[in-house]
């Protein structure tokens, strides 16, 4: 038991926290802008795929991770758009959307990795460096813990702070969740609430992008693997829920996601892999669950008082 203990309670565990935390955080942002928009966007799922194939792809096609980046970057645009096309131009259902487009990534992406790179998929491509900052070393445990990481975990934390300034600090944020909880009223200023759905359907393909490319190259050196994403958009649209779409807030439930997934990782000495697999998951729904009971007793309250 004790080894057990220390096994999860260690450097490594904390270290591969910020690894795990870090695609889950970045599709989480990117869902809070739709959300705040007033869409529920479960197609996140397909939009982190896309990005992690088109990063390989680009890295594989250039010899190049910069020229990875740029493709995932494009794509995240592409997929904004296409999402937005649908939901806020032609007003089709936002959850039938997004299943399709989770359905239809899983499509492209396998049979273009198929063809492509064979049925094993690719891996050993030029992939983001790991960064290594020398300051960082002269402090005890947290040079370990915050060294040698893809510039995206990095990012990551820059990324939460400029979109909640965004946001709740910007007239452009205030016109954001203006669009989702007061569509006509924003009308009424002079300012197009479908116009800020479209730019946080973007803003949410971007994200969603770049998570999948830390996925494949940051994370796994230049790899791509056929569903490689493993359900991972689906729990940040749970932090996006769990966190009432704050970035700030649906980082530290990303980063309780990451925390679980790393002690799931550290048992597998211990115990089964399939079980230990569960860990994360397990942790999701008893989130889920929270903010039904959450929301239920603001119910509650609300109808006391009003009684």
């Amino acid at each position: 038991m004790g080894e057990i203990l220390k096994s999860i309670f260690s450097v490594g565990t904390l270290n591969q926290m910020l690894r795990s935390a870090t695609p889950v955080a970045l599709a989480a942002i990117g869902g809070s802008m739709t959300e705040h928009a007033g869409i529920m966007n479960i197609g996140m799922d397909g939009m982190i795929l896309m990005g992690a194939f088109f990063g390989a792809l680009g890295s594989y096609l250039f010899g190049s991770a910069a020229a990875g980046l740029a493709m995932v970057l494009l794509m995240g645009i592409l997929v904004g758009l296409f999402f937005a096309l649908f939901v806020v131009k032609l007003h089709s259902d936002e959850f039938i959307i997004g299943c399709a487009l989770n359905t239809f990534a899983l499509g492209l992406t396998t049979y273009l990795s198929r063809s492509i790179f064979g049925s094993a998929g690719t891996k050993g491509n030029p992939a983001l460096p790991k960064l290594h900052l020398p300051l960082l070393d002269k402090i005890p445990i947290v040079g370990e813990v915050l060294n040698n990481h893809s510039i995206f975990v990095y990012l990551t934390l820059i990324f939460v702070i400029i979109m909640w300034l965004y946001v709740y600090k910007t007239p452009q944020g205030f016109w954001l969740r203006a669009s989702g909880e007061k569509p006509e009223t924003l009308r009424t200023a002079g300012i197009s609430p479908e116009k800020m759905k479209w730019i946080a359907s973007i803003l949410c393909g971007i994200f969603c992008a770049l998570a999948g490319a830390h996925l494949s190259l940051g994370q796994l050196n230049g790899t791509f693997a056929e569903n490689m994403v493993n359900s991972r958009g689906y729990i940040a649209f749970a932090c996006v829920i769990f966190a009432a779409a704050n970035p700030a807030k649906a980082y530290l439930a990303a980063l309780m996601f990451g925390f679980f997934d790393a002690i799931g990782l550290r048992l597998q000495k211990h115990v089964s892999p399939e079980l230990t697999g569960m860990i994360p998951y397990i942790i999701t729904i008893v989130m889920m669950v929270y903010v039904v009971v959450r929301s239920q007793k603001k119910k509650r309250t609300k109808a006391q008082q009003k009684a």
